[in-house]
């Protein structure tokens, strides 16, 4: 009997204390463990390195993405940071054009002072990707759906032509979780998440991860996490670990109120244009619906100016202005000063990040309250 989704994400690695029996497995806060001997420790010496707690929501994580190994980190950035570390000076990096700004932040106000190169491209079209390769490639990024106008890649076009050069596939797959997306079912090398977002769900920890099923790497990115030491908190994980358990029944929610979301501001002639990847008439409608079993939570649009965009979210009840994204709770968010304020305003242009961008996380209330709260902000512009 192989369990379905729901119930890995209740079980594995959840399994009951084996010395008192408690169904939810304790929290581990010791920072160093008793050894029966001079190396001769039972598994965990120093919680750096590695902790109990932590552990099991390793293994649960990677039962749900279908993988071999899980890396948890203290946040997403953290995750991303560590695996930058497994490249060297040199080397250079394809990352799609349109990614979270903290990304772009770090790959291009950080990593290039290592001699690390990055191109930003459109990661859409396949072949922007063939004419991208330079012989020190070592590695392409990758989120689909993107953040914050919800762009979708073809991962197995992409995986296919990054093995035939022997590169580096990494998906970002925090929009769409691995309840809506598998990304190794389609040839990516490593999956990473902010799982500050939806697998935790409750806008109370911050942490990250990475997937793999190589042991090679695994084993590569164990040694910088415990030598970096960017390591989540054994309660941060523990709360992490709660949150997944409900992840499927909350995406289902997130899901259906984002698409009822979507139907609402399509009759409304305020909106320039709706980003949504379920979305009749989206360029990447067809990619999105065979790699992913449903749009998502995530919805983003066009108002005409910064003028208009300020004044919406401000008149806003329900929808709290904030940044991050995946709670229960709905949030609204302005790209252009707050989650990629960092990347410059030429190039947010370019890659068609405007004035009047506004970013929903659907969240798990009443739709009807959901609709009426934007509904009413949009009649006072």
């Amino acid at each position: 009997m192989t369990p379905k989704f729901e119930t890995r994400a209740v079980h594995d690695g959840q399994e009951a204390d084996p010395e008192t029996g408690a169904v939810i497995p304790p929290i581990h806060l010791s920072s160093t463990f008793k050894q029966d001997g001079i190396g001769k420790h039972r598994g965990f010496e120093y919680r750096r390195t590695n902790n109990p707690t932590r552990q099991r929501l390793e293994h649960q994580v990677a039962s749900l993405e279908k993988s071999q190994h899980g890396i948890a980190f203290a946040s997403g950035s953290a995750a991303t940071t560590s695996i930058q570390l497994l490249l060297q000076a040199g080397d250079h990096v394809i990352c799609g054009d349109d990614v979270y700004g903290g990304t772009y932040r770090f790959f291009d106000k950080v990593m290039k002072n290592f001699d690390v190169s990055y191109s930003f491209i459109d990661l859409t079209d396949p072949d922007k990707l063939k004419t991208a390769i330079q012989d020190n490639t070592k590695m392409i990024w990758l989120e689909t759906p993107t953040n914050p106008l919800l762009k979708v890649s073809d991962l197995g076009a992409l995986s296919t032509i990054a093995k035939e050069k022997s590169i580096m596939t990494v998906v970002d797959n925090t929009f769409a979780t691995p309840y809506l997306q598998a990304p190794f079912d389609y040839g990516a090398d490593m999956v990473v998440h902010s799982a500050t977002k939806y697998l935790g769900g409750h806008s109370d920890l911050v942490g990250g991860i990475v997937l793999t099923n190589s042991d090679s790497l695994a084993e590569r990115l164990r040694f910088i996490q415990n030598s970096a030491g960017a390591v989540p908190s054994p309660f941060d994980m523990w709360l992490l670990s709660r949150g997944i358990k409900t992840l499927a029944l909350r995406m289902e929610r997130h899901c259906s109120n984002a698409e009822k979301m979507v139907k609402v501001l399509q009759q409304d002639d305020r909106i320039n244009q709706i980003y949504y990847p379920f979305l009749a008439g989206h360029p990447n409608e067809d990619v999105a619906r065979k790699q992913m079993s449903r749009g998502g939570g995530m919805v983003s649009f066009d108002l005409s100016n910064r003028a208009e965009a300020e004044r919406f979210l401000s008149n806003l009840e329900i929808f709290s202005l904030a940044e991050s994204l995946g709670g229960v709770e709905s949030l609204a968010e302005y790209p252009p000063e707050m989650t990629h304020g960092s990347i410059e305003p030429e190039r947010r242009h370019e890659i068609g990040i405007n004035d009047g961008l506004i970013r929903l996380s659907c969240g798990i209330e009443h739709v009807d309250d959901l609709i009426a709260d934007v509904q009413q902000s949009l009649n006072k512009l």
